[in-house]
């Protein structure tokens, strides 16, 4: 099973970036733990802080893959490209959030992205990558 995880904008700064927001973590810590809790899986993993190159990561990935799990950080609110580009492709797409972004600022409460995903996890931290992982295993064994 193949799954790609997909981080936008400023998520390369985790660790360091409002801690009181997005814990104290590394993402590649959390995604060498992560590989190491679902050793059956190729996991693979890409962040840009560039809207073009999520697009074209997901039309690279969007067709062979068995699931991809996309945090679009600040895209999620403005991105009718990302929206479209997970409309095209055939690749179930999960949303996470680390953080609960319905109790953030108003302009976090609308996603422009949800209606294109398979689902949408927020506010459990980064376990929300492990949660959308879950989710994705199971409906391969369906």
């Amino acid at each position: 099973m193949k799954i790609q995880i997909i981080n936008g904008p400023n998520l390369n700064l985790l660790g360091k970036r409002e801690p009181e927001t997005y814990g104290i973590q590394p993402f590649a810590e959390f995604f060498d733990g992560l590989k190491s809790r679902f050793p059956a899986i190729t996991l693979s993993y890409y962040q840009s802080n560039i809207e073009g190159e999520l697009i074209n990561k997901l039309h690279e990935v969007g067709f062979d893959g068995d699931g991809i799990i996309l945090n679009a950080g600040a895209y999620t609110h403005t991105s009718i490209a990302i929206h479209d580009a997970i409309a095209a492709i055939t690749t179930p797409v999960v949303e996470v959030h680390i953080s609960n972004v319905y109790a953030r600022e108003e302009f976090r409460h609308v996603s422009l992205i949800t209606s294109k995903c398979a689902g949408l996890i927020t506010g459990f931290g980064m376990e929300g990558y492990a949660m959308a992982l879950g989710y994705l295993i199971q409906k391969k064994k369906k």
